[in-house]
């Protein structure tokens, strides 16, 4: 027996998580991207991480097609970023500042940390496809993270010993 879909995501909202942007550029240079906690590291030697991607996203022809994709890591005060890649508008870059880097991904300003990746594998499963990236670049900002948790956004609580 397998549970309902609703079922499944009431009980995995009680994992908190990060909140990143995967970004891309389509076959034109045109920025994509999409919000995902469904983000983690994989490897260290090779440096690979991997996110899923549901096949309805706007962004899953182009992350599919150009082979490679960037995690823009977001700090707490990114909410209204976080919102707007997470909608169906089609404008999510307009209003947004971002820079193009050499590997041609649309990297985030201010974003906590930021990963180019060049996908090394896919494996498609149930509704999503899982991207691999091998950690091209990497360039680490600084503040807090976004927290997304039981469906609402939040921060880290008490000071780091």
């Amino acid at each position: 027996m397998v549970i309902s879909a609703d079922e499944f995501r009431q009980a995995l909202g009680h994992f908190a998580t990060g909140v990143t942007i995967v970004t891309t550029s389509d076959g034109d240079g045109r920025p994509t991207g999409l919000t995902a906690s469904a983000f983690t590291s994989v490897s260290l030697d090779p440096p690979l991480v991997l996110v899923c991607v549901d096949h309805k996203s706007q962004s899953y022809p182009a992350l599919r097609e150009r082979g490679r994709f960037a995690v823009n890591i977001l700090h707490r005060g990114q909410q209204a970023v976080s919102r707007r890649f997470a909608s169906t508008r089609l404008d999510k870059f307009d209003g947004v500042v971002f820079r193009m880097s050499a590997l041609n991904l649309p990297l985030i300003d201010d974003a906590l940390a930021q990963l180019e990746c060049i996908t090394v594998h896919t494996h498609v499963e149930g509704d999503h496809t899982i991207f691999v990236g091998r950690v091209e670049r990497a360039h680490v900002g600084s503040g807090e993270p976004l927290i997304y948790y039981r469906g609402q956004y939040d921060r880290l609580s008490g000071a780091n010993p």
